[in-house]
């Protein structure tokens, strides 16, 4: 049974609100879990101190069983010390400007230059 600790959604429309938890990573994000260990409320300011409560201890004990944290989780584990910082992928190459789009760049920086010379001049 592969392990993950993730974020299961509940709340309301419009108020979200996340439990932390260890759930085999086949089952649905809201589903089945093995057990909660700990709490996250986006609505809360950054500052305070109920915005992510972590149970240390059970998350160290999954840890060490072999449990991989997702993403967002990972993130919250490096903030209280309990794990690298996860890395950040680069923005995906889907979302870059296509081909004629980077040619018309390309062209209006070419006659920036050219401008800027001839201002020089």
């Amino acid at each position: 049974m592969a392990l993950k600790i993730r974020m299961s959604r509940a709340g309301t429309k419009h108020r979200p609100f996340y439990k932390i938890v260890i759930a085999d990573s086949r089952k649905a994000r809201d589903g089945a879990f093995v057990e909660r260990v700990g709490s996250y409320n986006p609505m809360l300011e950054k500052g305070h101190k109920d915005r992510v409560v972590l149970d240390v201890d059970r998350i160290r004990h999954w840890l060490s069983k072999g449990a991989t944290p997702s993403d967002r989780v990972a993130l919250f584990l490096h903030q209280a010390s309990l794990g690298p910082k996860p890395v950040i992928h680069e923005t995906p190459k889907k979302s870059a400007p296509k081909a004629k789009a980077q040619e018309r760049i390309k062209a209006a920086a070419e006659a920036a230059a050219k401008a800027a010379e001839a201002a020089q001049a």
